[in-house]
């Protein structure tokens, strides 16, 4: 099995920032994208920043020049939010598409989610 297990969020003024972490463990032969996304309540999940395999990242538009996303070593990605506003507030889920074995098939795996609270 494969687990992400994330860390980080909490509770943060506008203008803040936070750094949250993820990690892959559990049969993970390799991983082919890893990144986050959020829902806010009553909202569809959206995609915040996910880095790709080739090394390109994707980002929305609402985070770009807010938020830095990173791998760290090949099982891990790190998400750092800065200026952070109210509308950020949102659980935040890692996602990762994780081959299990040598062949070249991926399979989509997230994280159980952290919140992030933006708020005076």
């Amino acid at each position: 099995q494969v687990q992400l297990v994330e860390s980080g969020g909490g509770l943060v003024q506008p203008g803040g920032s936070l750094r949250l972490s993820c990690a892959a463990s559990g049969t993970v032969f390799g991983i082919d994208n890893m990144g986050w996304y959020r829902q806010a309540p009553g909202k569809q999940r959206e995609l915040v920043a996910l880095v790709y395999s080739d090394g390109g990242v994707s980002a929305a538009d609402s985070v770009q020049g807010r938020f830095n996303i990173a791998l760290v070593g090949d099982k891990a990605v790190s998400l750092e939010l800065n200026s952070l506003k109210p509308e950020d507030t949102a659980v935040y889920y890692c996602y990762a598409e994780v081959r299990r074995t040598i062949a070249p098939r991926s399979y989509p795996y997230w994280g159980q989610g952290t919140q992030v609270t933006v708020s005076a």
